[in-house]
């Protein structure tokens, strides 16, 4: 059968595994295999029908993969229902997983009325413009796929019995706090200003979580929220707009990468496939309403991460470079925030992938080779 491997951060080659084609993409199913290997109680999923809602976007995806990967490896027996806006490229996202019987494709937009769907046993709402252009340039679609959305889908759940609901969050829901360098805990909630246009998306999520609990108060439904940091990974659009999407598509063209600032903030960045073991061990393990999918060895400025995305093609000799006019004379090492991840690692999970080796495979993905 053939295999794929990977580097570690020093370089060196790991254990190669038995390829698992899920994805038709070497990486992905390299990291999906790693997933659905982990030590988690995936019984607890044996034979139930999940809904993902967005399930063409990069986070999505990946737990649509996951669940595909548990019927092959432990022959769980699950049926995905995936959503999706535009069914054409959907399936050019998914590749061969589109065409698997183990898998439907609805179309239908969370902003409006749901499709016809019988009965589900786990929702996962992953529908919600991410692309920080999207909540400049479309503040009312970005509010109502978080708001809307999350009303039909938890209604959803009320119809299937108490189905148990899954909310893909968001670090911005903590707001704006003092900017000390400390790692926030999953209740230290600063402020925001509802009166900026940019508020739709940290609003929309914090009401989709108020929402949430409030359904589990008055109609039992199980609940778990997952906080995602700054995720990077596989299937991560390369005109984002955000820094991990910049540096790829700088190191994927051969181009010494540019800081418009010093690159002095802070943030936890967590690999993706690290980030979806970590909401599933929240789902399958958590006792708490809500964790931070994070990894704190991510805690670091985006200077730092310039260079780890320089580093690792080192056969290409990038260099981090500044803008000109930016005054490094200001810079400050330990300035930023990032997201506690004390909550899950009592779970029992740690990241698997870790920073440097899931930039390698973030580049490799683009770049069409194995990690």
């Amino acid at each position: 059968m053939p295999s794929v491997s990977s580097r570690d951060a020093d370089g060196a080659a790991e254990v190669r595994r038995p390829d698992l084609s899920v994805s038709g993409n070497a990486v992905i199913d390299l990291d999906i295999r790693e997933i659905v290997e982990s030590d988690l109680p995936w019984e607890q999923l044996r034979g139930k029908t999940v809904l993902i809602s967005g399930a063409g976007g990069m986070i999505p995806s990946y737990a649509l993969f996951t669940l595909l990967a548990l019927n092959e490896v432990h022959n769980a027996g699950i049926h995905v229902i995936g959503l999706v806006r535009d069914l054409e490229k959907a399936r050019r996202i998914l590749g061969p997983a589109a065409g698997r019987p183990d898998l439907s494709l609805v179309v239908g937009d969370v902003q409006g009325e749901l499709p016809a769907i019988d009965r589900v046993d786990i929702v996962i709402h992953g529908a919600s413009p991410a692309r920080p252009s999207l909540h400049a340039g479309s503040p009312v679609d970005t509010i109502r796929a978080n708001v809307q959305g999350t009303f039909s889908l938890l209604d959803l759940c009320v119809r299937s019995g108490a189905a148990r609901f899954v909310l893909m969050s968001s670090a911005e829901v903590y707001g704006q706090r003092v900017d000390d360098g400390s790692l926030v805990a999953e209740g230290d909630y600063g402020s925001v200003d509802i009166l900026n246009p940019r508020a739709c998306y940290t609003e929309g999520k914090r009401a989709a979580e108020t929402i949430a609990v409030s359904y589990h108060a008055q109609y039992g439904i199980p609940i778990t929220i997952a906080r995602f940091g700054h995720i990077y990974g596989p299937g991560m659009a390369l005109d984002d707009g955000r820094v991990q999407a910049d540096f790829t598509a700088d190191v994927v063209a051969r181009r010494d990468i540019t800081l418009n600032s010093d690159g002095s903030a802070r943030r936890t960045y967590t690999y993706l496939g690290d980030a979806i073991s970590g909401m599933f061990a929240a789902l399958l393990k958590g006792d708490s309403t809500a964790y931070n999918i994070s990894d704190r060895d991510g805690f670091i400025s985006i200077r730092e991460l310039a260079e780890v995305f320089t580093a690792a093609r080192p056969d290409a000799d990038l260099h981090v470079r500044f803008r000109e006019g930016v005054d490094l004379s200001k810079y400050n090492p330990v300035s930023g925030q990032g997201l506690d991840d004390t909550r899950l690692r009592a779970l029992g999970w740690a990241p698997h992938v870790g920073l440097r080796k899931g930039v390698d495979r973030t580049i490799a993905s683009h770049e069409g080779t194995r990690a």
